[in-house]
């Protein structure tokens, strides 16, 4: 059975909310709250509630930013929201905040005609197949967020909300981010957490 590692970095929350859906795939899973913990996983989600600097500040307070840096060269990674976003070089949330790094991206507030933040339920439109959403590519997922990753080489799909398309899921040496909440999108998010889990 595969352990999955669910940072744990204080205020970015919905873990539990994660944690159960990967129970009912039938994965096994650990809160890492240490830089030890990740020796005893095989692939690491970052979960995403809050703001970009908050996100990173957390991160090294508890001695995980470099550590998770490291481990996303070589385990199966999945960011999801705010985590996602953190995976990008810059982001620029209340003020200019270094990120992970692994994505060659900007995270920016969201330009569009309709409120900000956008939130519920919407289509992905696939750029790229992925193993990350196969067999669930026409499904809804549900979102919340204000701000959007700027990428232009690794994405898998895009969404549109008040006439902007925006990327709502990425992919680079089986590292992921997906903009959307998979454990808050029914059957399609459990779908795609036995993806990721399988891949």
């Amino acid at each position: 059975m595969k352990t999955v590692g669910v940072i744990d970095y204080g205020q970015a929350g919905n873990i539990y909310n994660i944690l159960r859906a990967l129970k009912q795939v039938g994965a096994s899973s650990l809160v890492i709250s240490n830089n030890l913990d990740f020796n005893k996983v095989d692939r690491i989600i970052i979960p995403g509630v809050g703001s970009f600097p908050d996100a990173i500040q957390e991160l090294k307070n508890k001695e995980l930013f470099n550590p998770l840096i490291e481990q996303i060269q070589t385990k199966p990674t999945l960011g999801i929201c705010l985590g996602m976003q953190i995976l990008a070089k810059i982001g620029f949330e209340f003020t200019k905040t270094i990120g992970l790094a692994h994505f060659d991206a900007e995270v920016k507030k969201i330009q569009c005609d309709e409120p900000v933040p956008h939130m519920g339920f919407n289509k992905i439109k696939v750029v790229k197949p992925s193993k990350l959403i196969e067999g669930i590519e026409n499904e809804d997922f549900y979102f919340m967020h204000s701000y959007e990753v700027v990428n232009y080489e690794n994405i898998i799909s895009l969404s549109s909300y008040g006439g902007h398309d925006f990327v709502s899921a990425i992919e680079k040496n089986y590292v992921y981010g997906v903009q959307f909440h998979p454990e808050k999108s029914r059957e399609a998010g459990l779908n795609l957490f036995s993806n990721f889990i399988n891949i």
